[in-house]
This record gives C-alpha cells, sequence and structure tokens, in this order.
C-alpha cells in the first residue's frame, strides 16, 4: 500500500513540475537543477527599489528603447523592414544589431508578462509579421548579410550569425512563454532547424564557427519548450567544438581575433581560468551550464565550478563587474578585447567592465544557483543589479554607459581616441548590445527573486513584492513581502495562502550580513542562520504567520587582496549590497579626485536623502583632502603630506554620473 502511495505520489509531483513551463530559464523539467524557476508574472514589484526600477522600465527604458531601435537612429527594425522588402535602403548598425533588437523584444514580453498591457502585445505583432516576413525560405534570418551582397552566409564569423540566433531563439521562447502565441516560436524553429542541418554534420569548415556563443543557451531554451533533442545536441556539440580545432587564421576568421578572445583554444572541460572576451567567455559558461542541466555531465559541471571561482575569487571587482581591460593579452598571450586578463590586475581608471559582461556574470550566476542551491551564487547576482549593472543606465533610464569604470580623472583619458568609452553616459550608442541586455533584466528580475525548492520556497532577492505560485508539489503559494531593503535590512515575508502540513521557507542571509536574526511570529526561529548561506525555516505554516529577517546594515571599509596592486593601502566602502563612491559634486570646487583620503580615525554614518538621486541612502563620511599632491613631475620627493579635513557624503556608485560631468572613485586611500 505504502508503494502504491507514493507511486502516486511520485506521479502527482511529476505532473505539476511538467506544468511549470513559463519560467525565464526553463528548467522545470531539467533534471540536474536544484531550484527551479517560478513562472513569469508569479512574483509582482508592488513597491521600493525595485519596484521603482521596474516603474522606470515600463514608462522610460522601454519606451524609450523602442522609440531609438525603430526609428532611424537606432535603424534595427527598419533592417528588418529593407529585408522583408517593406522599405528601401541598406543596412545600418553593428553587425549584431539584429539581436539587439531580439533582446529589446524580451524586454517588452517581460514587461507584458506583468502589466498585461494589450498595447505591447499588438506592437510585439507587428514586430514578429516584419521578422517573419524578412525570413528566408528556407529558414535563414540575419538582415547583415542578406543586405550585403558581397558577404555569404556563415562565411566568417565576424558577422555575429550566432549571436543574433541566440538572441532570437531565446525571444521567442520568451515571448511564447509569456503570451502563448506561436507566431515568434515559430519563426526560431525555423531557423533552429536550418541551423542544425549547417552546424550538426561533421563539417571542418564550420568546426570553429560557433562564435559569441548566445546561440548555446538559446537552442536550450527551444528544446526545453518543444523537446526536440535535436537542438539540446546541437548545443552541445558548440560546447565540444571548443579546443578541437587547429586555432589558425583561415577566410572565416579574417577581421576578428582568434583562440582566447573567442573561447576556442582550450576545451571548456580542461579549463580552469577565464580567459578572452568577458562577454563571449559568460554567455559560453552560461550556454554550458543549461546543458549541464540537461545531461548532468561531471565533467563539464567541474569545469564552470573552476571557472565561477576563477571569475569571482581573482577577476572580479568590488561591484561585481569582470572584464578588466578593453585591449590586451591573455595568460597564454594571445590578443584579447574587452576581457579578462591576468589574475588580480584590476585597474580601476581604465576599468572596461562592459555593462553586457556584468549582466553576463549575473546570468552565469543565476545559473550556478539553480544547479548547486548555494547563496553564494544569489550574492554575485545582487551584486552585480544593484552596481555594476545599474550604472550603465541613468536614472531616467534613458542615457547608458558601455563601460564602467571604478576610477575618473578629468583630462586622463583622450575620449575622442575611444568608441565604447564616454565622460557622461549617451542617448545611443553605437554598439548598443549593452542597453537592452540591461533593460531586458530589469525588466525580468522578479523572476529571478524567488525559486521553488524540492520542498518549498527559497528567497534569492529581497524587495517589496507579492508571490502567487505553486510549489513543486502543485500547492498554491502567496507571500506578501515588504521591505525598504537595499537601504533597510528589515524584510517581513506575510503568509497569505498555503497548504497544510510543513514545507520550506528558505532564506538567502548575504555574505556580508553577519549577526542576522529571523523570527516567526515574533519568536525566535530557531535554526542556525550564517552569513553566506540559505537559511531553512521548516514548519507547518498557516495563513497570516510572519517571518522577519533582520539584516545589520553596517557600513563596511573593504580591501583588496594583497596581489591587487591598483587598491594597495586603499579602501572602498560598502553598505549592505550597495558599493559607494565620493562623486565631485560633493567635493569642494576645484578639488581632484585623487586628493581624496578617507580619515579612518572618524565614523560614517549612513543617512537616507528622499530629494536626492531618486531618494538613496548615503555615506555621510569624514575626508583628508591632500593639498599638496604631486601634478608636476613623474617622480619627486615627499614629505609629510598636508591634509584638509571635510565632511560630505558618498553616493551608491549606480547612481554617479547623474548630476553632470564628474570625477569619481570608488576607492580611496585611507589614513587611520
Amino acid at each position: 500500500m505504502d508503494k502504491i502511495m507514493l507511486l502516486v505520489l511520485s506521479l502527482v509531483v511529476l505532473h505539476a513540475a511538467s506544468a511549470q513551463q513559463k519560467g525565464i530559464v526553463n528548467n522545470a523539467n531539467s533534471p540536474y537543477v536544484k531550484l527551479k524557476s517560478i513562472d513569469m508574472g508569479d512574483c509582482i514589484w508592488t513597491e521600493g527599489f525595485w519596484a521603482d526600477k521596474f516603474k522606470a522600465a515600463t514608462e522610460s527604458m522601454v519606451p524609450y528603447m523602442g522609440e531609438v531601435l525603430c526609428g532611424d537612429t537606432g535603424h534595427a527594425l527598419n533592417n528588418f523592414k529593407i529585408a522583408a522588402g517593406e522599405k528601401e535602403g541598406h543596412h545600418h548598425g553593428m553587425r549584431w544589431h539584429d539581436g539587439d533588437f531580439y533582446k529589446y523584444m524580451e524586454a517588452v514580453s517581460y514587461v507584458y508578462a506583468q502589466t498585461k498591457d494589450k498595447k505591447l502585445l499588438k506592437e510585439l505583432d507587428e514586430y514578429i509579421r516584419i521578422i517573419g516576413k524578412a525570413q528566408e525560405e528556407d529558414g535563414y534570418l540575419q538582415t547583415q548579410i542578406q543586405l550585403n551582397p558581397e558577404v555569404d552566409r556563415y562565411d566568417n564569423r565576424k558577422y555575429h550569425e550566432m549571436y543574433n540566433t541566440g538572441h532570437l531563439l531565446t525571444s521567442a521562447c520568451i515571448h511564447y512563454r509569456v503570451t502563448g502565441q506561436r507566431n515568434f516560436l515559430d519563426i526560431a524553429i525555423k531557423h533552429a532547424d536550418y541551423l542544425y542541418t549547417i552546424f550538426m554534420p561533421e563539417d571542418k569548415k564550420y568546426g570553429r564557427f560557433g562564435f559569441n556563443q548566445t546561440q548555446i543557451m538559446g537552442l536550450v531554451e527551444l528544446y526545453r519548450t518543444v523537446g526536440d533533442q535535436r537542438y539540446l545536441k546541437l548545443a552541445e556539440k558548440f560546447i565540444n567544438n571548443r579546443g578541437k580545432y587547429r586555432v589558425e587564421e583561415t577566410p572565416a576568421t579574417e577581421g576578428y581575433p582568434i583562440g582566447d578572445m573567442v573561447q576556442e583554444y582550450t576545451p571548456l572541460r580542461k579549463e580552469d581560468e577565464a580567459v578572452g572576451h568577458a562577454v563571449l567567455a559568460l554567455y559560453f559558461y552560461a550556454g554550458a551550464a543549461d546543458v549541464y542541466s540537461e545531461t548532468g555531465e561531471k565533467a563539464l559541471l567541474d569545469a564552470l565550478d573552476r571557472l565561477w571561482e576563477n571569475v569571482t575569487d581573482k577577476k572580479m571587482y568590488v561591484t561585481g563587474a569582470v572584464g578588466q581591460t578593453h585591449y590586451g593579452a591573455s595568460t597564454n598571450r594571445q590578443m584579447i578585447e574587452e576581457g579578462f586578463i591576468d589574475e588580480y590586475m584590476m585597474p580601476n581608471m581604465t576599468a572596461y567592465n562592459e555593462t553586457c559582461a556584468n549582466i553576463c556574470n549575473s546570468m552565469f550566476s543565476k545559473r550556478m544557483l539553480d544547479i548547486h542551491g548555494e547563496s553564494k551564487y544569489a550574492d554575485i547576482m545582487e551584486l552585480v543589479m544593484y552596481n555594476s549593472g545599474l550604472s550603465g543606465i541613468s536614472l531616467d533610464g534613458k542615457n547608458y554607459y558601455y563601460a564602467n569604470p571604478l576610477r575618473v580623472i578629468d583630462g586622463a583619458r583622450d575620449y575622442s581616441k575611444m568608441n565604447t568609452e564616454f565622460p557622461e553616459r549617451q542617448p545611443y550608442l553605437e554598439c548598443f548590445c549593452c542597453p537592452p541586455n540591461l533593460v531586458r533584466t530589469v525588466s525580468k528580475l522578479s523572476g529571478w527573486a524567488y525559486s521553488k525548492t524540492a520542498n518549498g520556497i527559497a528567497v534569492n532577492l529581497y524587495g517589496g513584492n507579492k508571490l502567487n505560485t505553486k510549489l513543486l508539489d502543485g500547492s498554491e503559494l502567496k507571500i506578501t513581502q515588504v521591505t525598504k531593503y537595499p537601504w533597510e535590512g528589515r524584510i517581513k515575508l506575510t503568509i497569505d495562502k498555503c497548504k497544510k502540513g510543513a514545507f520550506d521557507i528558505t532564506l538567502r542571509i548575504p555574505n556580508w550580513a553577519r549577526g542576522t536574526r529571523i523570527t516567526v511570529n515574533n519568536m525566535d526561529a530557531g535554526i542556525d542562520v550564517k552569513e553566506g548561506k540559505f537559511a531553512v525555516v521548516n514548519r507547518a505554516w498557516k495563513k497570516g504567520d510572519e517571518v522577519v529577517i533582520d539584516m545589520p546594515m553596517n557600513i563596511n571599509l573593504v580591501e583588496g587582496h594583497s596581489r591587487i596592486e591598483e587598491v594597495r593601502n586603499q579602501v572602498a566602502i560598502k553598505r549592505g549590497p550597495i558599493v559607494y563612491c565620493i562623486e565631485s559634486p560633493d567635493l569642494p570646487q576645484g578639488t581632484d579626485i585623487v586628493d581624496v583620503y578617507l580619515n579612518g580615525e572618524v565614523p560614517q554614518k549612513a543617512v537616507f536623502n528622499s530629494d536626492l538621486l531618486g531618494g538613496v541612502t548615503t555615506v555621510e563620511a569624514a575626508l583628508l583632502l591632500r593639498k599638496d599632491s604631486n601634478k608636476e613631475k613623474m617622480y619627486k620627493t615627499v614629505r609629510k603630506p598636508v591634509f584638509e579635513s571635510y565632511k560630505t557624503r558618498l553616493v551608491p556608485y549606480f547612481s554617479w554620473s547623474n548630476r553632470g560631468r564628474s570625477e569619481m572613485t570608488v576607492f580611496m586611500p585611507v589614513v587611520w
């Protein structure tokens, strides 16, 4: 009898799991993940930090981006119209511009998932109609090739066809899950089927072509959406091809760096260091994590574990940013751009930290969170989103940074010689990959806030919201979360509806939150609470139960590893998940940022300013302004410096450069 009941229960759980098909990363049926995605729309931001950012996305970020990309400035929709025969003209924009438009469409889908605004659905349908008309009969779809008669399909990988493919497949899957419509999905299937005929057969010509590897994630999501094993097999093949062929210049590689730069030198399963272009690397790792989630191959996961540790422990900035340099060399001494260099080599002023790379860092960590179920991965997601992610966009949602340095000094860099670095955020970037990547991430972040565990729910990210979901056993769960996080450390979760019987509520305790207390209905929860770990509260819950998490929001001075020469004897200021910076608007006029020292003897104080930068908590601090620094000679004899005391405030790093052009630094020398 017990065996029959167990079988029935297993079938119920399996049916309930298979019914969950609307997650951003649709891992409902993925056998090798510990945490399952909630459906899009299950969590709605209600008030506070992320509710404000989502409102900005719906009212400013997404509409403005639509104006740009659908108009003559961005020209992305025009490219599809020309390919569809509905407009005269030529292709404009970077070779990866199709992919940028697909990311914008993905952002619109996320907003629709929460707002159900039918106007958005109508706009998407029109875009899809044009894209479908532009698609070739055999499924091929890349406007920069279709509108260039001098270039053949898959002739040279510098045209980023794989990148555009990946974002097409991902965006179409998201659209289908949100709307239930197949119009976009059918375009993606047709294209993926064509891709399979080209790249699945063993062909040396195409063995090194899987470059800028978003197609791996896209293929796995398409497999998860329609169940066709061919897409998973093709995704795995792109991984297996890495390091398989001799790295040498061929007609298909001319015009773009080879080797480490494009993730083709060392087989992934043998790799132990993040190298090359940071975006390409992290997209590749995220795709490999998706493949592991379906296949369970240990060698793949072992490599991903090594790479995650290498990135976060040896090549990541305090803001969660990655990709230390614009131009340089890998440790294998191969030319790279926009990417990783040596371990602990962390320049501040020339730090590249492409917004896309930072977002990709959070995407990779989200997948590792799902696989391992460990809170340290959500810590990185959060670190990026509050700091090096949001720094890529202005508070009004209409101006963008591509690079995110940790120090800016007037006159120190010649911006006329640069193509992606700017002294102020720009309303349009010719290389437009970062803005839609960031906007789609802000728009979907509520889908990362919770995960389903084997016996309950996990809280990954904190913010005022309402959760209305079904657990893996099919039971309904409703929770209201109220908090002023990240400005305050108190979070209250109220159970609005739940099943009878015990289940887990798993709470992330951030790695900085030492001394956190958890109570249930005003009584100590009686569980082990440790920073950097998930705390599991298991009990038979009932409607009205309240869980309160109290995190001490101390102001911490953070130093770098002793091998990071660029920040020796300097500190950054961090409070909760927020990294702070000093910006010239908060200094006496004419003060150079390099003359700012922190007085380590005077305690700092947190103060919320509702009328500053949209409402932020600042850190009041005592500074020492050096009056006799060396600005004349390469080297000169020095005596005891002359300092002037000055009290001021530091602002969140994400909010800098919203008060006009300014100097800024995250790390400051400290005088104790």
